[in-house]
C-alpha cells in the first residue's frame, strides 16, 4: 500500500514513519532513535523505493537526514526523562515534542523543495491541509506507541491496526485524487473540473452572485513539439500549468481540456475582475523561460504566448455549457484578432 500511495503522492515526505520515529524520540537515547530513524528509511529503500525511477537514492538519503535531525531536536525535548512522564504536564511535553519534531521536519523538507523546484506557494512547501493531517495523526499513533511501551507493552501490537487502517484509507483517498488529475500537468482533468464547475456555479445561482470562465489556449504550440520534441512539450505544459495556478486565486479551479487548452474558473469575480486576472495570466506565460530535455541536451523554450476567452455568470450564460461556448467563442475570437489577447464578448 505504501509503495502504491507514494506512487501517486506528491507529496511524499508527507509519510506514516512518525509511528515508529517519534515513539523511539520519546523512549529511546539519542542514538537508539537516531538508529530507529535509520532504520526505517533503510527498510522504506529497500521494500518502497527501491526501482522506482522518481525516488533515486540521494532524495532518500535526504528524507532519512530530515528525520535524524528532527529526532535529534525533538529530543533535547525529552532530555533527561526518566520514562514518559505522566499527568497533564507530561501531556504537554509530549504534546511539546511533537510540535517540535513536526517543525523541524517541515522547515527541513521546505528548504530542500524550494531549492530543488524553485516553489514558492505554502502548498507546495508544507503540502496540504489533508497531508499535514496524516503527520499529525501518525505522531499521536507514534504517542500512543510509545505509552503502550512504557506502561503496557502488551496492548502495543494493537497499534498496528489503526495503522493499517489508516494506510487503506489514505491509499483510497490518494486514488480519487488521481482519478480526477490529468497526468501531464497535475490540473484537475476535464471531468473533475466540469463536476466542480456545476457545484460552484449552482452555489453562484443560489447566492445571485457571480463566477468567471477564462479558456485559454497555448499559441503555436504545435511548434513546440516539432522542433523540440514531444517530451519537451510535455514539460512546457507542466511549466503553464504551474504558472497559470500561481497567477490565480488559491480557491480558483483549474483544469486541462486536452491538447494545448485549459480552463479557469473564478467563482465569485465579476466581469471587472476577470479581465485582469486574465491579463495577469497572459503577461506571465510570456515571461515563462521552461527547461526542457532534449535529444541533443537540455534547452531553454522562451517566447511563449496564449489566446484568453472571457465569460462571466450570469450574463454571459446561466449553464455551464453556455458559458464555456461563450468563453470559447471569445477565445477563437482572440486567435482570429492577432492571437497573444484577452477577449471577452459581453
Amino acid at each position: 500500500m505504501e509503495r502504491l500511495r507514494r506512487s501517486i503522492c506528491d507529496t511524499p515526505h508527507i509519510n506514516m514513519t512518525s509511528v515508529w520515529t517519534f515513539a523511539g524520540v520519546l523512549v529511546l537515547p539519542p542514538g537508539l532513535a537516531v538508529t530507529l530513524g535509520l532504520l526505517v528509511y533503510l527498510h522504506l529503500w529497500l521494500r518502497v523505493w527501491r526501482g522506482m525511477s522518481h525516488r533515486p537514492a540521494y532524495r532518500v538519503v535526504y528524507c532519512a537526514a530530515a528525520i535524524v535531525l528532527s529526532c535529534l531536536v525533538s529530543g533535547t525535548v525529552v532530555a533527561g526523562w526518566n520514562g514518559l512522564p505522566v499527568g497533564f504536564a507530561g501531556s504537554l511535553r509530549i504534546v511539546e515534542a511533537a510540535a517540535v519534531f513536526t517543525a523541524a521536519n517541515a522547515i527541513i523538507v521546505a528548504l530542500s523543495v524550494y531549492l530543488h523546484t524553485g516553489g514558492r506557494s505554502p502548498r507546495s512547501l508544507f503540502g496540504g491541509s489533508d497531508d499535514n493531517l496524516l503527520e499529525v495523526t501518525t505522531l499521536v499513533l507514534g504517542a500512543s506507541t510509545a505509552l503502550g511501551l512504557v506502561h503496557a507493552p502488551g496492548l502495543v501490537p494493537f497499534v498496528l491496526v489503526p495503522v493499517l487502517v489508516l494506510h487503506r484509507s489514505v491509499l483510497v483517498r490518494q486514488l480519487e485524487i488521481a482519478a480526477n488529475i490529468d497526468g501531464k500537468t497535475g490540473l484537475l482533468n476535464a471531468s473533475a473540473w466540469h463536476l466542480l464547475s456545476e457545484r460552484e456555479l449552482s452555489s453562484a445561482a443560489r447566492a445571485k452572485g457571480t463566477l468567471g470562465v477564462l479558456m485559454l489556449d497555448l499559441d503555436h504550440f504545435k511548434q513546440v513539439n516539432d522542433v523540440y520534441g514531444h517530451l519537451a512539450g510535455d514539460a512546457v505544459l507542466k511549466v503553464v500549468a504551474t504558472t497559470i495556478t500561481d497567477h490565480v486565486r488559491d480557491y480558483d479551479s483549474v483544469g486541462r481540456f486536452g491538447g494545448e487548452e485549459f480552463v479557469v474558473l473564478l467563482p465569485g469575480a465579476s466581469e471587472t475582475e476577470v479581465i485582469p486576472v486574465a491579463e495577469r495570466v497572459r503577461q506571465a506565460v510570456m515571461a515563462i523561460e521552461a527547461e526542457v530535455p532534449t535529444a541533443s541536451g537540455p534547452k531553454v523554450v522562451r517566447g511563449l504566448s496564449v489566446s484568453i476567452g472571457v465569460a462571466v455568470y450570469p450574463s454571459g450564460g446561466a449553464v455551464l455549457e453556455r458559458l464555456l461556448h461563450v468563453a470559447d467563442s471569445a477565445l477563437y475570437q482572440a486567435k482570429n484578432s492577432g492571437r497573444n489577447r484577452v477577449v471577452s464578448l459581453a
